[in-house]
């Protein structure tokens, strides 16, 4: 069975996207309706932008779910998948992908949810970091044990986990991290403390726009961030991704549930091959590819 995937904040590059503008008319339509929509030459900033124009946070999300759905939309009949799961942001683009989300709604929820979680970003300084070679076990209960807010935010797949929530509490738990017997326990460049109770007030917007957003039955099952299984459901899809941003993105056990459900097949849709090598982390017996125009 064929599992797509698609990618979260982080693997933005520029030139994204730019290969298929250039070969496909309907990408172009796509393309040109986004910077429509999100009232900024979005396209611009993807093909010709520098690094740090890329990493605004109103930039990254749109512009990784664009090169997400419109290169699963030029695909046409060979996107076949039979389940799907989105990496955080990238639970988005599988739901358009799998037809539970209109494009342009789509990209409306995609840039509300950037903006929230940019907004929350500045009410309070927070961080995340990667920690590498513990049992989630062991980061937990360091988290647990440390003053201030700090949790486990991504499981992106075993002896890796990366920790969300305020900059001195992240700090402290990277060093207690490091003599538990940490490889690596370093700060992540990013805006805030994703995944985590600092992003309340996002996850409060975000609802809103959420729950007056037509949400219909999938061609095939989604894995979510929150629940990990099979899920179908319009409304309960709508309560798993409002609950995702304040919960922790478990892509760890995602896969498992998916491979255990009959995937022997994972193709990433979009940017970057950071989904393909967690698969392989966590089976290397398990064929992964990229997917092409």
């Amino acid at each position: 069975m064929k599992a797509y995937v698609f990618p979260g904040q982080g693997a933005q590059f520029t030139g994204m996207g730019k290969d298929l503008y250039d070969t496909s008319d309907k990408a172009k339509e796509l393309f040109q309706h986004a910077n429509d929509v999100l009232g900024f030459d979005i396209v611009k900033i993807m093909f010709e932008g520098s690094a740090d124009e890329l990493k605004q946070t109103k930039v990254t999300q749109p512009a990784i779910f664009l090169h997400s759905t419109i290169l699963a939309e030029v695909m046409g009949d060979r996107f076949q998948p039979d389940m799907v799961a989105g990496h955080s942001l990238g639970e988005l683009s599988a739901l358009v992908a799998n037809r539970t989300l209109a494009f342009s709604d789509g990209l409306h929820l995609v840039s509300q949810r950037a903006q929230a979680m940019q907004k929350a970003c500045e009410i309070k300084p927070s961080t995340m970091a990667a920690v590498l070679g513990l049992e989630d076990g062991v980061v937990e209960q360091v988290c647990e044990d440390t003053a201030g807010i700090v949790v486990a935010a991504n499981y992106n797949c075993p002896g890796q986990l990366v920790i969300s929530g305020e900059i001195e509490a992240v700090n402290n738990a990277c060093e207690t991290l490091k003599e538990a017997g940490a490889r690596r326990a370093l700060l992540l460049p990013v805006g805030g403390a994703f995944h985590s109770p600092l992003m309340e007030p996002a996850r409060e917007e975000l609802a809103a726009a959420i729950e007056s957003t037509n949400f219909t039955d999938p061609a095939c099952p989604i894995y979510q961030n929150v629940s990990t299984i099979a899920v179908t459901d319009p409304s309960e899809i709508k309560k798993n991704l409002i609950a995702q941003l304040t919960a922790p993105v478990k892509w760890t056990q995602s896969l498992k549930n998916m491979i255990a459900d009959g995937a022997d097949e994972f193709i990433e849709v979009g940017p970057g091959n950071v989904l393909q090598g967690l698969v392989k982390k966590l089976d290397r017996s398990i064929a992964t590819e990229k997917a092409a125009i």
